[in-house]
């Protein structure tokens, strides 16, 4: 008897751990997708032609309709990483980034490499995260 209760409290104990283990590890940030995009990057809806607000690594994006939040994302920052795309392979390990939102996506003069992502990063940028010949990758990101 005492040993199916001491069980018992291990599985319990076992099932609490791994519970708490996986929400802590997947509550990080938001999951969404993200495709890149190529020159030219003016105008933008967030700053005209002004190129002194792209930052000076070349690590921005333009924001999907699911952050636009009618342009008050306009200069937010966000960390992303890639966590898994169609082909294996793609994402670069370990590498996160933070980006600055500097456009609106469907509005962008150039073409994204993929419609409806939640951000379309520069090509720069997501060359640093994934292999830069994927159209779209799967992504976590964060606002900082």
């Amino acid at each position: 008897m005492r040993i199916i209760e001491t069980l018992r409290c291990c599985l319990f104990l076992l099932d609490f751990l791994f519970i708490s283990v996986f929400f802590i590890n997947s509550c990080q940030g938001d999951v969404g997708t993200a495709a890149q995009y190529n020159p030219p990057y003016l105008p933008t809806i967030c700053y005209g032609n002004d190129a002194s607000e792209f930052p000076s690594s070349n690590l921005f994006a333009a924001a999907g309709d699911g952050i636009w939040d009618n342009g008050a994302s306009c200069g937010r920052q966000y960390l992303v990483r890639c966590i898994s795309a169609t082909q294996p392979g793609t994402c670069v390990p370990d590498q996160t980034i933070q980006i600055k939102v500097v456009d609106y996506a469907p509005s962008a003069p150039s073409t994204p490499s993929a419609d409806g992502t939640t951000i379309v990063l520069s090509e720069t940028a997501f060359g640093i995260i994934a292999n830069s010949t994927a159209t779209a990758i799967n992504i976590e990101f964060q606002q900082v």
